[in-house]
């Protein structure tokens, strides 16, 4: 984590000849993100899909990169049945997500959408009329909010607790009854996304086979149980920001390969990871612009900040750092541990806590890496009405 791609330090370097102003920008290695997607998908064992949650990051060039390389892709408003329509590969897409609109609905039957996943008994009402209006037979997932021991859990839980994620177990019975009623939809399977930001693979085992275990009682409900053939379980899969070691991705697969194996009626299972699939290309490189110490702690004010990057408060933790200096190395540079902030009136503008850096000076460069999935996209970004950053796509030797 601690060394630069190449393709990175080009991208600044770059951008230092473009801008007079201090640095504060995005950069996305395409090549990594293909190469990282390949190795994911390479690991999944038969019967078992993945369609990318294009939330984590939804910018044209991340989706042209995964699309050709994932079986689908997950998306939750019309404005992300926008960016898949755009996408210049075509790929099946799903429906998720609470709060829909009636026109989000009525754009999803009109492109086709793979599966609508329901979250509520009376979104299978307004889904029904809408489909019949628009004389098509839908198939959907309904989404299950299940009773989960209390260690199957996560730092930002989805299910198994009160949440308005999903449909309460103990309503699934009257939900599939209404969708086997229904003219003009057809129960293809159910949707768990129990967890979020997950880092520890024995749980996620855990976890799906407790899914495993409940499949047969769920697709029992229904009077049409031989119609029901996936089971959508979410992402979830989460990114360690603050150390080397990641989520054992082979290992669950394999754990899982071996589970569907000793099923005798194994649904075809499908994960929609986002955090997982695009964190680690992105990088948010920005400039010191000041350096200070206040109370006993030292500062390093930057160009940029949490309106640019709200991940690492969003998560509550103290993103990794790495120095870029401009020039040559300090001799006798002592350590400090630095506090490093943005340009914002607001003393939560605070992007790393305590960050053991040597030799900074103003003028130097700090590059956060791990930004490619909901860092820009979920930030403020006209906050003080800062300039939003450029975000370089790096492919090959092409930059687009």
């Amino acid at each position: 984590m601690d060394k630069l791609p190449a393709t990175v330090l080009a991208a600044i370097d770059e951008a230092r000849t473009q801008q007079e102003d201090p640095l504060a920008l995005f950069i996305y290695d395409l090549d990594a993100l293909k190469q990282h997607v390949t190795q994911v998908m390479a690991a999944l064992p038969k019967g078992v899909e993945l369609y990318y949650a294009i939330k984590a990051n939804s910018e044209p060039q991340i989706l042209a990169t995964v699309a050709p390389l994932v079986h689908g892709l997950e998306i939750s408003s019309g404005g992300e049945i926008d960016r898949v329509q755009a996408c210049p590969t075509l790929k099946p897409f799903i429906f998720s997500g609470p709060g829909k609109l009636d026109s989000d609905l009525r754009s999803a039957l009109q492109h086709g959408v793979e599966a609508i996943h329901i979250e509520s008994l009376n979104e299978i009402v307004r889904l029904q009329r809408l489909a019949l209006e628009a004389g098509r037979v839908q198939d959907v997932l309904l989404r299950i909010n299940p009773e989960l021991p209390s260690p199957l859990s996560s730092k930002l839980a989805m299910a198994g607790t009160a949440t308005p994620f999903g449909i309460d177990e103990s309503e699934l019975a009257q939900a599939v009854s209404w969708v086997d009623n229904a003219s003009h939809l057809r129960l293809k399977g159910f949707h768990v996304h129990a967890m979020s930001h997950q880092s520890l693979v024995e749980r996620h085992e855990q976890l799906l086979d407790l899914y495993l275990e409940r499949w047969p009682q769920w697709k029992a409900l229904s009077a049409n149980p031989a119609m029901i053939t996936h089971l959508n379980v979410g992402g979830g899969i989460g990114v360690n920001y603050l150390g080397a070691e990641q989520f054992d991705w082979q290992r669950l697969c394999a754990h899982l390969g071996e589970s569907l194996a000793a099923c005798a009626d194994a649904p075809i299972v499908r994960f929609e990871p986002g955090r997982f699939i695009s964190a680690y290309c992105g990088y948010y490189a920005i400039e010191v612009l000041d350096t200070k110490t206040s109370h006993g702690k030292h500062f390093l004010v930057c160009r940029g900040g949490t309106h640019h990057f709200r991940l690492p408060v969003a998560q509550g933790h103290d993103h990794p750092v790495i120095h870029l200096p401009r020039g040559p190395a300090i001799s006798g540079a002592v350590e400090r541990k630095w506090t490093v902030v943005g340009q914002l009136c607001t003393p939560k503008d605070v992007l790393s806590r305590d960050c053991p850096l040597t030799g900074v000076e103003v003028g130097d460069m700090l590059v956060l890496p791990l930004a490619g999935a909901y860092g820009y996209n979920i930030s403020h970004a006209d906050f003080l009405c800062h300039p939003r950053p450029p975000q370089l796509f790096a492919g090959g030797a092409s930059w687009v």
